[in-house]
C-alpha cells in the first residue's frame, strides 16, 4: 500500500488487540492483490440492543488504479458478530471476494 493503513473505531474504545488483527489481515490482502493504494478500515457499534449483545459492523475501502471498493459487513440478524473478531474476519473475507471480482471484471 502506498497510504498507511486507517483504522477508525466508532462507539467503541480503541484497541491494541483489534488493530493488530486488522493490521494482520490488510497486509494478507496486500500481498493478495498487490495494488491497492490505500486501505480505510471502520469498526462500528451501530445500534445497542436491550436483548441481544453488541452487533459490529465493520466497513473497508480500499483504492485500486481502476477505483475504489467498498465492502460493508452489517451485523447479520444471526449472533455471530457478536464477537468483533468474527465481524473482521468476515469482512476481510467479502474485501478478499470483491478484489478476486473486480481483477475477474477488469480482464473481460
Amino acid at each position: 500500500m502506498i497510504t498507511p493503513l486507517q483504522i477508525t473505531f466508532h462507539n467503541i474504545p480503541p484497541s491494541e488487540a483489534v488493530e493488530a488483527k486488522i493490521r494482520s489481515l490488510a497486509d494478507k490482502l496486500d500481498r493478495f492483490h498487490n495494488r491497492i493504494t490505500s486501505c480505510r478500515v471502520v469498526v462500528d457499534v451501530p445500534h445497542q440492543h436491550k436483548n441481544h449483545g453488541q452487533l459490529y459492523e465493520v466497513r473497508i475501502y480500499m483504492t485500486v488504479p481502476t477505483g475504489e471498493i467498498v465492502v460493508k459487513r452489517n451485523p447479520p440478524q444471526r449472533q455471530s458478530h457478536e464477537d468483533i473478531y468474527v465481524a473482521i474476519r468476515d469482512a476481510f473475507d467479502a474485501a478478499k471476494r470483491k478484489l478476486q471480482d473486480h481483477t475477474t471484471m477488469l480482464r473481460k
